[in-house]
């Protein structure tokens, strides 16, 4: 996926096994994410990886890694790097047993370049395979892994399809073991959507524990503006969300296609839509309009573009604008505007949220996240600024704390994706695509 953080990097107890925890993690002890209001985290808990202490305990925690790319070992584009966060969450109590990637080659590179840094014991034992069945078949009892990081591309997940069924297939062979999955939990036809939420359901049901990467919403920013909602019992009116992308520093030429990528509001405003629902509660899809500004339109011609589109079919472009409206099920406006129209490598990303009286807004939440707050009683807002924030850590750092503590403790650590929520996200993004694309302007010869 290709965000703001591919041209600006970001700065970088032990409890009883997951079945004892499995029932605490989804009882109804814990706040339900699609209350706006609730699912939510102290942002006073939420601290940096340098000040976080290894998690207790002495035994091993295995974990199996299913990709072996950036998402998963990070690169010079953006701060994904799964691998890293779980180094210093767990510490020597890590053990990769698998990586599996059908590109044996890189996996067996980037375990070479591991077992040459102080983390050799994690990685030294791991095995490469280029499929999860190659792995069943292969895996010892002391291999059994406690967490999946699924980091593949969407389009290898999310459906009950032969090759696109990952996380059935986990469900099957390794029964209660938790999954962290990353976002989108898909991208494919529109038709989909409805086998997501069927996994989905499967996923609630069997128990099990799982977290999706939407880690915009473990921002310390964010967290504060729940917290200002809750403690002042706010009902949300209005979410306006705007995602301007810096074109010229976008380079894959399937970025631009949507028959590869589905688009840009799919593949990279994800994020925002997500955000959106998370202030916003749940959204009435039959409300959903757009309007999109085309390649083939004169407002729509770029002059900075790295890739020759010329090699992508017409039908294929992928629209210059997107701007979305919807209600919430409250009652509530959503705003979404997706925008491929800055050059150098900067992206402009806010998200605003209004309540009588209040006006949040979270500006540049990918690189130093600022929140603008004005309260009632005051024209003027507040700001606060959250240096060196890292959600990355904080979701996988409360992705583990979920599998290991078991106490009923209110406070505990929470997930605050889960897939049935993310497939709503995907819903959403669906649903903008193709209600911009019923409403385009047609090509004129």
């Amino acid at each position: 996926m290709t965000t703001p953080m591919s041209a600006r990097r970001m700065s970088e107890r032990r409890g009883s096994a997951g079945g004892a925890h499995r029932m605490s993690a989804v009882s109804g002890s814990r706040p339900s994410i699609s209350d706006p209001r609730r699912g939510s985290i102290d942002p006073l808990r939420l601290i940096p990886m340098d000040q976080a202490l290894p998690i207790e305990g002495s035994d091993d925690f295995n974990v199996v890694f299913i990709g072996a790319g950036n998402i998963m070992f990070g690169s010079d584009e953006g701060p994904w790097n799964h691998s890293f966060r779980l180094e210093h969450k767990l510490g020597p109590r890590l053990k990769v047993v698998a990586l599996i990637d059908p590109a044996v080659q890189r996996a067996q590179e980037v375990l070479r370049a591991k077992c040459k840094t102080f983390v050799k014991s994690a990685y030294e034992n791991t095995r490469v395979f280029k499929n999860l069945d190659e792995f069943i078949a292969n895996m010892t009892p002391k291999e059994r892994p406690r967490a999946v990081i699924i980091g593949s591309p969407p389009q290898f997940r999310g459906t009950s399809k032969p090759g696109k069924d990952i996380e059935l297939q986990i469900l099957k062979n390794f029964p209660g073991i938790a999954m962290f999955v990353e976002k989108p939990v898909a991208t494919g036809p529109q038709d989909d959507i409805k086998d997501a939420f069927t996994i989905a359901k499967t996923i609630r049901d069997s128990q099990t524990i799982c977290s999706i990467g939407y880690m915009l919403r473990y921002l310390k920013a964010t967290q504060m503006m729940k917290k200002i909602i809750s403690e002042n019992n706010l009902t949300v009116m209005a979410t306006i969300a705007r995602y301007a992308c810096a074109y010229e520093a976008i380079a894959k030429p399937d970025w631009w296609d949507k028959s590869r990528s589905f688009g840009p509001v799919i593949e990279q405003g994800t994020h925002f839509c997500d955000l959106s629902r998370y202030f916003g509660g749940e959204v009435d899809i039959s409300t959903v309009s757009a309007h999109s500004l085309e390649h083939y339109e004169n407002a729509g011609r770029l002059s900075a573009m790295k890739v020759d589109e010329s090699q992508i079919p017409p039908e294929n472009r992928i629209p210059r604008v997107t701007a979305a409206t919807w209600k919430y099920d409250s009652g509530a406006v959503g705003n979404f505007t997706h925008i491929v129209g800055l050059q150098g490598s900067d992206y402009s990303c806010e998200l605003e949220v209004y309540a009588d009286g209040y006006s949040l807004k979270l500006v540049n939440p990918y690189v130093q996240p600022v929140l603008y707050v004005r309260r009632p009683g005051s024209d003027d807002e507040q700001t606060y600024r959250f240096p060196d924030d890292d959600p990355f850590f904080s979701e996988i750092s409360n992705f583990i704390d979920v599998i290991e503590d078991i106490e009923e403790d209110p406070d505990a650590a929470q997930i605050l994706s889960s897939y049935e929520d993310a497939v709503k996200s995907y819903e959403l993004t669906w649903a903008i695509r193709a209600a911009s694309e019923k409403s385009k302007k047609k090509a004129t010869d």
